[in-house]
């Protein structure tokens, strides 16, 4: 059985050697999502992006980048997303995040 309801989706760019307190800063958002109980967190790391200064991070093998563009997803009700929005404020310094609603649909294991 799985039912289907309205969620949204918090996405935040930010760069793979960000850091907050000397921990990589992706981690720190998603130990803050799981502390905050939020319903889950991804981290993705891409091959290749820029952002506002234009400066192309890549993964070839002649351009090797220690800051590759990174994207934490995180995916819940609008009141507890929001209600997460003040510790991105705190733990971001330069980066990029939205936030669009959503369909969600939960699986649940048959019986």
């Amino acid at each position: 059985m799985n039912t289907l309801e309205e969620g949204y989706l918090l996405r935040i760019f930010i760069g793979e050697s960000d850091r907050h307190e000397h921990h990589p800063l992706y981690e720190q958002i998603v130990l803050k999502a799981r502390a905050a109980g939020l319903a889950g967190a991804t981290v993705y790391r891409g091959v290749m992006g820029f952002g506002k200064n234009s400066t192309v991070h890549t993964a070839k093998i002649l351009r090797l980048s220690e800051d590759l563009p990174m994207v934490v997803e995180i995916v819940d009700s609008l009141e507890r997303v929001e209600k997460f929005l003040p510790v991105l404020d705190v733990l971001i310094a330069d980066g990029l995040v939205t936030l669009e609603k959503t369909k969600v649909i939960h699986y649940k294991a048959r019986e």
